[in-house]
């Protein structure tokens, strides 16, 4: 499974031009007050313990938080992590990963590195990977005091859409395109905004020792190009230097294959014709793919031809079935990463 998130901008500014602001203030105030929030979502507790209020500057202006939040939801696809990763539990999130039919609890609560912490409590689904944008209506029913969507694509319209509902913190300031901020950047951020900037700051640092000391243990990395990529509609599609799974390697001590973010032009990812296989002919390969698209990548002959995969050089990480190391790398969060770093590292052998 690859999760190729869609560019909203576009349809986000056409759903901003249809609904005029009187429409929307009386969808918001009717959501308010509807009775079919999930109730284990109601209940959800949140930790205590912030300093506040805070402002927080980010990509569409900056953000005051004048209290400690009871109920946030989480917009970006991946900030209900590190949002749990304080104890607090998001009222509302997005489904990165689709939700297998019929099955629950919903497999994005039940990671081995977020199940004990979201404990029997079932956050409102109020946004699916690949729709146009998150629901208003249901994260106005959710009546947060707070939105998180910092690791998302949302534009200002969206924003200003959102911030009629509660305080919202969009992506970090300096962020240039939409999924490129380094995760450490993204958590701090998300720390701030929950009054927790300085344990942020400690548990972020915490994994970035836990990352030296890969490149300690493994010095031999350096001299090592490595890519993360997917098949995903027939082709083979490399993440950039930029991504949280680029970032991942290269904080490990592995070169990053740069020509790839050239040809991306700014995207997370990018998807190679057949004549530039050449660019991921490297030392390393990395595969996120569940496993009948790793199936379908074997039977790639051009892949197959590969010296790196010639030479067993090559980690096929499972996505979402099985231990789900591919999801955790994808993730990069504080609660994912301690558990992608040890499993790659045992992937290199």
């Amino acid at each position: 499974m690859f999760l190729q998130r869609k560019t909203m901008t576009t349809t986000l500014r056409r759903v901003a031009a249809a609904l005029s602001a009187a429409t929307l203030s009386v969808g918001l105030l009717a959501g308010c007050g509807s009775d079919s929030t999930d109730k284990t979502a109601e209940s959800a507790p949140t930790a205590t313990g912030g300093t506040f209020p805070v402002t927080v500057e980010h990509a569409f202006g900056s953000t005051e938080v004048t209290k400690e939040p009871q109920r946030v939801v989480s917009v970006g696809y991946t900030d209900d992590q590190n949002i749990l990763a304080f104890g607090i539990k998001p009222v509302g999130m997005v489904d990165q990963y689709p939700n297998p039919a019929g099955q629950s609890p919903d497999i994005n609560t039940q990671w081995p590195w977020v199940k004990d912490k979201w404990g029997d409590t079932r956050p409102e689904v109020i946004m699916n990977n690949g729709d146009p944008g998150p629901n208003y209506e249901k994260i106005a029913a959710l009546r947060p005091d707070l939105i998180i969507a910092v690791y998302s694509e949302i534009d200002q319209a969206a924003y200003d859409k959102l911030s009629k509902i509660a305080p919202t913190v969009g992506r970090t300031k300096g962020e240039a395109e939409p999924f490129s901020a380094p995760w450490q950047d993204n958590t701090v951020h998300i720390a701030k905004a929950l009054g927790r900037e300085a344990e942020g700051a400690k548990l972020v640092q915490g994994i970035q020792d836990k990352l030296d000391a890969v490149r300690k243990e493994h010095p031999e990395f350096a001299d090592q190009t490595a890519v993360a990529l997917s098949w995903y509609k027939n082709a083979i599609s490399p993440f950039t230097t930029t991504d949280v799974r680029g970032q991942m390697l290269t904080g490990m001590g592995f070169k990053g294959a740069t020509e790839i973010d050239e040809i991306a032009g700014g995207s997370f990812s990018t998807t190679l014709s057949p004549e530039r296989i050449d660019l991921i002919d490297v030392d390393r390969i990395f595969v996120i793919n569940d496993q009948a698209d790793q199936d379908a990548l074997k039977k790639f002959e051009l892949f197959a031809n590969l010296s790196a995969v010639k030479d067993g050089k090559v980690s096929y990480l499972l996505d979402s079935e099985g231990p789900a190391i591919g999801a955790a790398v994808s993730q990069s969060t504080l609660l994912s990463l301690p558990y992608a770093i040890d499993e790659i590292v045992k992937s290199v052998g």
